[in-house]
């Protein structure tokens, strides 16, 4: 997999102004990368980041926009990373939105809102939740850990251990 970005609104351009333009280029600049990929038997991703907090000026911003980008493009390589910070600050509505665009999905990041820390930190996401619903929906992919860890990277990924504990798992996923 490899993130194909969108780019960024031109500083002091109306982004209304330009959106169409900057659409039909990146629809074409995607096309072109998946043939390219598609050589390789490659799959590229689109992400949407947020213009609330992130990146005021990244074009792609919500999951609608690229669902209806991918669409445009008609490439069977491309999907949607969906980062579920991004998408909460965005739109919330995280359950409907992975149903809707699970088929699209080509990979799941994740950190908690509003701090992007640990998904075990204090915030907005209930992460055991979020799991459960991605297994239920049938992602065996990868879950991209996107975050700033409040302290060393063994600290930041206790989380993780603990969730696996509360699921009967051994360190490392395995049943015990």
């Amino acid at each position: 997999r490899i993130h194909l970005m969108a780019g960024r609104v031109p500083l002091g351009t109306d982004r209304a102004a330009v959106a169409g333009e900057m659409e039909t280029t990146f629809v074409e600049n995607l096309r072109y990368a998946a043939d390219l990929l598609a050589q390789e038997d490659m799959i590229g991703v689109v992400e949407p980041i947020n213009n609330r907090i992130t990146d005021p000026c990244y074009f792609l911003n919500t999951p609608h926009q690229a669902a209806a980008i991918l669409e445009k493009v008609g490439r069977p390589n491309l999907k949607l990373q969906l980062d579920l910070f991004h998408c909460q600050i965005m739109d919330g509505n995280l359950s409907r939105n992975l149903e809707t665009y699970f088929p699209l999905i080509g990979h799941i990041q994740i950190a908690q809102v509003p701090g992007r820390h640990e998904p075990d930190s204090p915030g907005e996401l209930n992460f055991p939740y979020i799991f459960e619903l991605l297994e239920s929906l049938g992602y065996t992919g990868y879950v991209g850990c996107e975050y700033a860890p409040k302290g060393d990277t063994l600290e930041g990924l206790g989380w993780l251990r603990s969730y696996w504990e509360s699921r009967g798992l051994q360190h490392g996923g395995t049943s015990k």
